[in-house]
């Protein structure tokens, strides 16, 4: 039996964290959760985190955790969910970084639809159909 994916939420209003912690839970998440930590690669090499959410009161406070998670060539690809309330900044932001195994949830948000986004980014990459015929 296999565990379930662990994941790090980084929510600094404790009533949002506690109810997205219940309900990534609910659709099968290990979640850790944490408010914005200078700490964050220590705490997601602990917790064995397979994916970040987060969602940081400002854009700013989102950004400086992404950023300091993709310089660390440990977690550089580690897929990442960050919702906004600014989604054309933080998508802009996103677009700057060319960053990749990134998610934007524009706010206001439901844990069905961050439990969706952790879903697409930790499937396995589907191999392309085949185009034409077998040889």
């Amino acid at each position: 039996m296999t565990s379930p994916p662990a994941v790090v939420l980084v929510e600094d209003t404790p009533e949002i964290a506690e109810l997205l912690s219940y309900a990534l839970r609910d659709r099968g998440f290990d979640v850790v959760v944490t408010g914005f930590t200078v700490s964050l690669g220590d705490l997601v090499a602990r917790a064995g985190a397979a994916a970040v959410v987060l969602d940081c009161s400002t854009l700013d406070m989102s950004e400086s955790l992404f950023d300091a998670l993709r310089a660390d060539s440990v977690h550089a690809g580690l897929p990442v969910v960050l919702v906004s309330d600014t989604p054309a900044e933080a998508d802009a932001a996103l677009a700057a970084r060319r960053a990749e195994r990134v998610l934007l949830v524009p706010k206001p948000f439901t844990g069905a639809h961050i439990a969706r986004a952790l879903g697409d980014l930790l499937a396995p990459a589907q191999a392309p159909a085949p185009s034409g015929p077998a040889r």
